[in-house]
């Protein structure tokens, strides 16, 4: 019989604590003396913690597990590797070791287990890193992810927070994936939506950093648990608003559909719970603001890159869009206004 892996309840980054529990633990661990060598920490809400070693270069650090989302083992390997590895890529790095993380149950087939670990080291391997070890424990469930060391140019460090008005924000990957694996897991996803979604988890966003290095990018982070609107929300932190035009962000077009029927998933609903008074929608269907509190597995970069004189944003949306990605500008930045985002 075919090995798969039984499905779970809350697979990929949907099984990531909410936004605002998580925010209320942290803010009280305690900080330690400061290290003027720690320049990205975990109070910054960034995608990585990152360490200067040298003048010119800087440890990335990042881990990411979870349990899966499809049941094919081989394609859950790949899928929770390339979204563990986007975090170096959102951060400005590049991938040089990775160590497996693995939770199994004993009583499990081993070639299970065999093949979810084939997956992720294609992934690292793919990403130019090397994969060193790990550790695993017997658990009632299975779960899996990486821990990953990148390396970076402190001065080149792509930071989640920083744009800067009149900033273009670019989109790489499609949303709607949480959505789609929803639908799937009871049985109404298509073939052909579920193949559209494992080809976007799966694909690393080694390609839009490497293209993006080439551009002054103020602000970076890969989309992921907390949905786009929820990354959105931290990359303004507070200081600056954002225009977001709806038809413009690129969207697995059978998402919407599963979203008008109430496919949809409780992390969703734990992230407009956690940034809805912060948005303001403007003519938006139910469906598309889902869409937008998706948690998304292995999603895209989400970038704020300058536009003005030189044409920044718009040369390297192209770049971009030929190397096949579906990437857009689906709004820009502003000053402060009543609201941190608006979408129309």
């Amino acid at each position: 019989m075919e090995d798969k892996i039984v499905f779970c309840t809350g697979g990929g980054c949907t099984a990531k604590l909410g936004p605002g529990v998580l925010s209320r633990v942290l803010e009280k661990l305690p900080k330690g003396p400061p290290d003027e060598n720690l320049l990205v920490g975990y109070d910054s809400k960034d995608d990585a913690a990152v360490y200067r070693i040298s003048e010119d270069t800087a440890i990335v650090q990042t881990l990411d597990f979870f349990p899966p989302m499809v049941d094919d083992p081989f394609t859950f390997g790949q899928i929770a590797a390339a979204n563990a590895l986007s975090d170096i890529f959102a951060m400005g790095g590049e991938v040089l070791t990775a160590l497996n993380i693995v939770c199994f149950p004993e009583s499990m087939d081993l070639n299970v287990l065999g093949e979810i670990m084939r997956g992720g080291a294609q992934k690292v391997m793919e990403a130019g890193g090397i994969l060193a070890g790990g550790h695993s424990i017997a658990d009632a469930g299975v779960k899996y992810g990486l821990s990953v060391t990148g390396r970076v140019d402190p001065a080149r460090i792509y930071r989640n927070n920083q744009p800067r008005p009149g900033d273009q924000l670019i989109l790489t990957k499609k949303l709607g994936v949480g959505i789609v694996c929803a639908a799937n897991r009871v049985g109404e996803a298509s073939a052909e939506a579920m193949d559209e979604a494992i080809n976007s988890m799966t694909a690393l966003n080694k390609t839009a950093a490497r293209i993006s290095s080439n551009y002054p990018v103020h602000a970076c982070t890969d989309v992921t648990g907390f949905g786009f609107l929820g990354h959105l929300h931290e990359m303004m932190d507070g200081r600056l608003s954002c225009l977001i035009r709806s038809g413009d962000i690129p969207v697995i077009r059978e998402a919407v559909s599963y979203a008008e029927e109430f496919l949809l998933t409780g992390a969703g609903q734990k992230n407009r719970n956690h940034v809805q008074s912060c948005v303001r929608f403007e003519g938006i269907s139910f469906a598309m603001e889902e869409i937008l509190f998706d948690p998304q597995t292995s999603g895209g970069l989400l970038m704020a890159v300058p536009s003005g004189e030189g044409h920044e944003a718009e040369k390297l949306l192209k770049d971009l869009r030929h190397a096949g990605l579906p990437a857009a500008i689906v709004g820009e930045v502003c000053p402060a206004r009543d609201a941190e985002i608006y979408v129309s």
